[in-house]
Order: C-alpha cells, then structure tokens, then sequence
C-alpha cells in the first residue's frame, strides 16, 4: 500500500486548493461493490473503511497476507490525495460507504469523465470532490502520470479550474469544471447540512421576523 489511510478525515474536512500527486485508475465503470465490497458494509462508523478500499483488486485473500502487485495502490511509485479513474465511475448500488472508503484511504479528490448520480452526490456529502472532466483531458491526465510518476494535478474549488502540472510530453493544460454552488459553499467551509443551517442562523431569524 503506498500511502496509510486517513482514518480521521473529519478533522480535514473543508476543501479550497488542493495540489497532489495523482494515483490512476485505469479503470471504466468501476461500481461500488468494487470500490468497497458487500461484505465490509456491517460498521456504522465512517472510520476504518479505508483498509478495504478496493479489497478484491488489492489482495488475493482477505487476510491480505498476498497483495496484488500489479494493482496500482499496491505500487509504491504512485501517491497521492487525487485518484484519477475512467469513466463511469461508482455505478452500481447506491452505498455510501464507497465514498466513506475513498475519503478514509486518504483521498480528497476523484477525477473522471463521469460519474454516477448517486456516488457523486455520496461523495459530497462526505468532503470527497468528484471533479469531472472531458474525456480528451482525462487520457491527457493518465498520459502525463505514465511519463512520470511525480505529475500534479492542482484542483482550485474556488475558481472551479483543474491543472495538469507537468513536463511530460503531453504539456500542461486545464479545464473548468461544475459543482453545485450549495455544496461548493459546503466544502469551502467545511459544512455539513447542519453546519450550513447555523451558519446562516441570524438571516433564518431574521426572516422569520418578517413572515
């Protein structure tokens, strides 16, 4: 495993700049079953999932006595808090705990040329950012990290712009991308539904005055 899961990401929770390494996934439709799988579902606790990211694809058994090494967070060139993966992914069944796994391994970002409805909606409600990004800039991304391991990805939630840092042969470059202003302003500040609800106490009391 080339980087320890975070097992206390709430303590990390807003999102503003973000610059990292990148950890690819050359994968399409990746479903949450493969993410985290069934049988690791029993805690409530978002903690410790992490360990059983991508459990399957990780080891050969469950005592995980045997990794694969031909899977990428098993290999010690690739680190960092952006994974970058094919297109379509987190199909499959609606579970949360796939976000809860990427976020608790260490991840603050997925990027992709898209998602599925409900993960990326599972990942914002738990401060992961699923960036989405054409599928021209996405091959450009895995492209860059091939030619070297150490490529940066800076992802700017406020100005909503992703960069490819690198002197690859693929060159720089950048995209923008959406995200609903209501979770935007969520992850800036670290908020969760609550949080947002107190942080804009006073204007809530004040129209209540007005009705």
């Amino acid at each position: 495993m080339n980087h320890n899961p975070n097992t206390n990401f709430k303590m990390s929770k807003s999102i503003n700049i973000i610059k990292s390494s990148i950890v690819p996934l050359h994968a399409e439709n990746v479903d949450t079953d493969q993410i985290i799988p069934a049988r690791f579902l029993k805690a409530t606790s978002r903690d410790g999932f992490g360990k059983n990211l991508f459990r399957d694809w990780r080891f050969e058994n469950d005592d995980e006595s045997t990794p694969k090494k031909d899977f990428v967070l098993n290999n010690p060139t690739y680190a960092g808090k952006i994974l970058v993966a094919g297109k379509n992914f987190g199909c499959g069944s609606s579970r949360e705990h796939a976000a809860w796994a990427i976020k608790d391994y260490g991840f603050d970002v997925v990027v992709s040329s898209f998602f599925a409805d409900i993960f990326k909606n599972n990942a914002l409600n738990n401060f992961l950012l699923p960036v989405i990004v054409s599928e021209n800039f996405l091959q450009k991304i895995f492209t860059a990290v091939e030619a070297d391991s150490k490529t940066e990805l800076e992802i700017n939630l406020e100005q909503q712009t992703i960069k490819l840092l690198s002197n690859s042969p693929s060159g720089v470059g950048g995209e923008s991308f959406e995200i609903n202003n209501y979770k935007k302003t969520c992850l800036l500040n670290g908020y969760d539904d609550i949080d947002y609800l107190l942080s804009i106490q006073s204007d809530i009391e004040q129209f209540e005055k007005t009705i």
